[in-house]
């Protein structure tokens, strides 16, 4: 309780019965006589200092014996921390004053209160032990790191800068001026498959030396022309002839068979001196017999070939394709060229442009699914020496497939260089420089057998250049095979449902039709290899 309360008037607290008296003032101290201020607080009980507080006993708040604990403060009592008296506690009437005398309670001395340590940090466990490297005498052998650091840093840029001088210096850049040869953007079909359309359907049922199991034909539900683009379908040859006709008592001759169009010479071959029509590569072309006790059956795939020979074909220019790759299990697209004459013999002596293969199996397809486009040259000479091994290449996507968009591929070739990519440069799907003879290129053996006779492998191209077989014009040919016997799906591959030695392999792949079929999709956009358009250039000079 405070000792400088002054009331400001004489009225007097109202009497309460009890033990309580008033408090004592010093007028009561007072010797007889002497007159005063009643409630004045005589000078000698004044604090000296307004930071002491006063000297107060019990007594003087309560009337009463004392008992122990009703003594002294402890000296250990804060502000916020004063023993209330028993007494008090007991008579209601003196909460208020108490309540007053906390308020205005002035702070113990520094020599009664209890100091607290400073809070230590839960960081630096011992503060003698901080680290001032910047007191230290620096080491001579950190200052070499340092400079060593930097030094590998600048020379690396500028190695850096100088390969990429060198590398814009010395591009491979096509500089010939180009000349079109051709430009569809597929707006009419009559313009397309017209009579002087720019593409031929080829019309075929022998597998195109791969095996496949497709037949390619000039129907319009595989091959048409639709608000701008071009579609190649695949389909199923029993929604046609029933399923029954594909594995037994059927003879199926195919409508438009053009075996004497695509083969060279017309179908004609040469057997000694004398020159006949080829009958039974003639008959396999265009025509098949299912019969279940032999194995054989009709390819049960109907799909799409189509070609620009006899109407457009190119030696050294430009080749740009946009289009969207198909998916599907088995399904194998590609845009590719042949040599529009084989000067050079059969393929592949003549060579033959890849410029994209795919496959339609997803991109979990463990041997390279719709996710990887590749470009290649086949050149050999014979038809069992195919030296590709030597000049593939591919570009792949991480986590989409190349049948999700439309895609531009393109071909720059010279007779320095060949270049096949995707979109752009940088994405390469073959980068190949003329700088030596393909035979070379090749490393064929020196001899070979013909049946069991051993004989000495002759240069097909050595009267050429190293651009041969190479050098000739080549035309354009967009298509989607089904399966194969050749490779391209490797076997125990994905599931894969028939073999490659297999005699009947496309039995086997028709018979796992409820395996891979459900893996096409029924939307003729998802289906069909789409393109957008075709443009093809050659050098203006004819070089």
């Amino acid at each position: 309780m405070s000792d400088n309360i002054t009331p400001t008037h004489n009225k007097q607290r109202p009497h309460v019965s009890g033990t309580e008296s008033r408090p004592t003032t010093a007028s009561s101290l007072a010797p007889e006589g002497h007159t005063s201020d009643p409630f004045k607080t005589p000078d000698s009980s004044r604090p000296s200092s307004r930071h002491q507080p006063s000297k107060m006993s019990i007594s003087d708040l309560s009337s009463g014996p004392r008992t122990p604990t009703e003594g002294v403060f402890p000296t250990n009592a804060t502000p916020n921390h004063i023993p209330i008296p028993r007494s008090i506690l007991t008579n209601p009437s003196h909460i208020s004053m108490l309540t007053s005398a906390r308020s205005s309670a002035v702070p113990l001395s520094s020599a009664t209160s209890r100091k607290l340590p400073r809070m230590k940090s839960h960081m630096i466990s011992d503060r003698s032990q901080i680290s001032k490297p910047w007191t230290q005498t620096p080491d001579a052998r950190n200052k070499i790191a340092y400079f060593l650091t930097y030094a590998v840093v600048l020379i690396g840029l500028a190695g850096g800068i100088v390969q990429c001088y060198f590398n814009y210096a010395n591009a491979q850049l096509d500089k010939s001026p180009l000349c079109l040869v051709m430009e569809e953007y597929f707006d009419s079909e009559d313009a397309v498959f017209g009579e002087n359309g720019s593409f031929n359907r080829e019309v075929n049922m022998d597998g195109f030396g791969n095996g496949q199991f497709e037949m390619t034909t000039a129907f319009r539900n595989n091959s048409f022309v639709k608000d701008g683009f071009l579609y190649i379908v695949p389909t199923l040859t029993s929604d046609s002839i029933g399923n029954d006709a594909i594995f037994d008592g059927t003879v199926y001759n195919i409508t438009g068979c053009t075996f004497n169009q695509t083969r060279p010479n017309n179908g004609f071959i040469t057997k000694g001196d004398v020159t006949l029509f080829d009958e039974e590569g003639y008959v396999k072309a265009c025509s098949a017999v299912s019969n279940r006790t032999a194995g054989t059956i009709i390819n049960p795939v109907q799909s799409a070939r189509i070609n620009t020979k006899g109407k457009s074909s190119i030696r050294y220019g430009r080749v740009e394709i946009k289009a969207k790759m198909p998916t599907g299990d088995w399904l194998w697209p590609a845009i590719w060229m042949l040599p529009k004459d084989e000067v050079y013999g059969p393929w592949p002596l003549s060579g033959e442009i890849d410029i994209l293969e795919s496959r339609g199996n997803n991109i979990r397809y463990t041997a390279r699914g719709s996710n990887y486009v590749q470009g290649s040259l086949n050149w050999g000479p014979t038809q069992i020496l195919n030296g590709v091994s030597k000049s593939y290449s591919w570009w792949q996507e991480r986590r989409k497939s190349f049948g999700s968009e439309f895609r531009t591929y393109a071909l720059e070739w010279t007779d320095k260089w060949l270049r096949i990519y995707v979109d752009n440069r940088l994405h390469t799907l073959l980068d190949i420089k003329f700088d030596k003879p393909f035979f070379e290129r090749g490393e064929f053996p020196e001899v070979i057998f013909d049946g069991p006779n051993p004989v000495a492998l002759k240069n097909p191209w050595i009267n050429g250049t190293n651009v041969t077989p190479f050098d000739q014009e080549f035309y354009l040919i967009l298509n989607v095979a089904v399966g194969g016997t050749n490779g391209w799906f490797p076997d125990v591959q994905g599931d894969k449902p028939w073999l490659d030695a297999s005699q009947n392999a496309m039995r086997d792949f028709a018979l796992a039709q409820s395996q891979w079929y459900p893996t096409w999709p029924t939307n003729v956009e998802d289906r069909a290899m789409v393109v957008d358009y075709v443009k093809m250039w050659k050098h203006c000079d004819g070089n």
